[in-house]
């Protein structure tokens, strides 16, 4: 190799690296937005000022749980039922990771014959009506946090009541 050719070489890679450091150098001065400056000096970007809510406004809630189980569609809830068929079965008396959940709505929590409970989860007492159902459905640990399932829950309200309603069709 000539030492003209390997001019050329090493001046185009010194070339390239001035214009990549130039390009670089050009996007930090236009996008910088470092710290640094005193108080009541000049800052980089935008300030968005946001009025604070007062304590007596109220979030807009929506329909109503009862509204919403008048509402509400069992075939979608079969749909939703998916993700419980991996633990729960719909037969009477067959139980498999999680107890059976034939005749389930208005059935005594943690009772049935054949499946041992987490202690939590025996000793909550009262019914699965459609309000607690919904309650444990929209995550479990909160309402008891012992129980085995480890399902994180429904976050949507919508496939929380379809799911109840598929629920209580099956008896």
């Amino acid at each position: 190799m000539d030492t003209m050719k390997l001019t050329k070489i090493v001046g185009g890679v010194c070339g390239a690296l001035l214009v990549y450091l130039l390009i670089n150098w050009g996007a930090e001065s236009m996008y910088h937005m470092g710290g640094g400056h005193a108080e009541g000096e000049h800052k980089a970007g935008y300030e968005i000022e946001v009025a604070e809510a007062s304590s007596t406004e109220t979030a807009e809630e929506g329909p109503s749980f009862e509204d919403m189980m008048a509402s509400a569609d069992a075939e979608k809830g079969k749909k939703v039922f998916s993700k419980c068929k991996a633990c729960h079965k719909t037969d009477d008396g067959v139980n498999s990771t999680g107890p059976y959940l034939f005749d389930v709505v208005d059935r005594e929590i943690g009772k049935i014959a054949g499946y041992k409970y987490s202690a939590g989860m025996a000793g909550i007492g009262g019914n699965w009506d459609a309000a607690t159902l919904d309650t444990f459905l929209k995550k479990p640990k909160d309402m008891i946090a012992d129980t085995k399932m480890s399902f994180s829950g429904l976050k949507k309200a919508t496939d929380r009541v379809n799911l109840i309603a598929y629920l209580q069709t099956i008896k």
